[in-house]
């Protein structure tokens, strides 16, 4: 998956997005802080590549994004809409791929302005990156060449808090920026730096009013962060092999940026720090029981603006929380599985 999957919704219930086979699967508090439902099918029937994206804009609805055979060797991307926890998503809007007919060419991002269109990206066939905006009155715009080369399969989107979309991608030896120019205005040439990132690493947050930050693992196995205009900095080692989950939030009166990642133990890590003062320096610590491989992390904030995460194993089906307790520090409630 890519992106954060655990989701508050614009009723204030929290949501967990998962692929499942050929499926997208939504499970979701019946209230804020209450039981949660069975997983639902989410876009109907429709019978899609494992694979998911998911993006939600400031007017809190959730958008999905995913791959779908057509033909034999042939897919196109699909778009759905999920307004609120408890009701159906939207069916699965075909919005093709770019280049024409064809097979998958990487795996797709989403990200949503703060007029609630979404932009759907993803690696083209030429190794460049592929855009898809939705129109401010409905539809779609053509699908977009924004240039760049021999991208890896690997991008990360977040929208800063004056709602300009911005995306991330790395080539070999270099990790690569777009930001728009203002909310809704055309996108900026791209920006590079000199920087060797892990396949599969990034993550990408707005950490400022101004900035969005991304996060990934370099060559050395440090997580460091790159916010263009400046040189990628490294924050500590990373905890594990996969990409961290974060979310800015309000720790004891401060603007943190919280980072959660499985550890190398097969654990949780925690790690915490002043948002966008990577000098300040942070380090990790372990929280719950040793994890399946193939288990993923996710945060976000509940209808009190309360830290949670959340693990999920593709393999095994479970899914654990843990909340921040009503106490100073980063202290989390004992996991439970729903």
């Amino acid at each position: 998956m890519n992106g954060e999957w655990l989701i508050r919704g614009r009723d204030g219930r929290l949501s967990v997005y998962q692929v499942s086979h050929d499926a997208v699967l939504c499970r979701a508090e019946r209230v804020p802080g209450g039981p949660w439902d069975a997983p639902r099918r989410m876009g109907g029937d429709q019978r899609l590549h494992s694979v998911l994206a998911v993006g939600q804009g400031t007017d809190e609805y959730v958008h999905l994004v995913s791959w779908r055979p057509t033909a034999t060797g042939e897919s196109d991307v699909v778009h759905s809409v999920h307004f609120r926890p408890l009701l159906a998503a939207l069916d699965w809007d075909s919005v093709g791929r770019p280049g024409g007919k064809g097979d998958r060419t990487g795996t797709p991002v989403v990200s949503v302005d703060d007029q609630g269109r979404a932009h759907i990206f993803v690696r083209n066939g030429d190794g460049g990156l592929g855009l898809r905006p939705q129109k401010q009155k409905g539809g779609w715009g053509p699908w977009r060449d924004m240039k760049g080369a021999d991208l890896q399969d690997d991008l990360a989107t977040a929208v800063d808090k004056a709602g300009r979309v911005a995306v991330y991608a790395t080539a070999p030896g270099r990790l690569l920026h777009w930001r728009q120019e203002a909310a809704g205005a055309r996108f900026q040439e791209l920006v590079s730096v000199e920087a060797e990132a892990r396949p599969g690493t990034l993550r990408a947050l707005a950490t400022s009013d101004e900035d969005t930050t991304l996060f990934f693992t370099d060559a050395s196995g440090h997580l460091s962060a790159w916010r263009p205009g400046a040189d990628p900095v490294a924050l500590l080692p990373a905890a594990g092999p996969g990409p961290v989950a974060a979310v800015r939030c309000e720790l004891d009166g401060h603007d943190c940026t919280v980072l959660a990642q499985r550890s190398s133990s097969g654990r949780v890590a925690f790690a915490a720090y002043p948002s966008e003062r990577e000098s300040a320096g942070a380090w990790w610590t372990e929280s719950g029981p040793p994890l399946a491989a193939d288990a993923e992390v996710s945060l976000a904030l509940d209808a009190d603006d309360r830290l949670v995460a959340a693990v999920l194993s593709p393999s095994t089906g479970q899914l654990l929380l843990a909340r921040r307790k009503d106490e100073p520090g980063l202290a989390l409630t004992a996991w439970q599985e729903v």
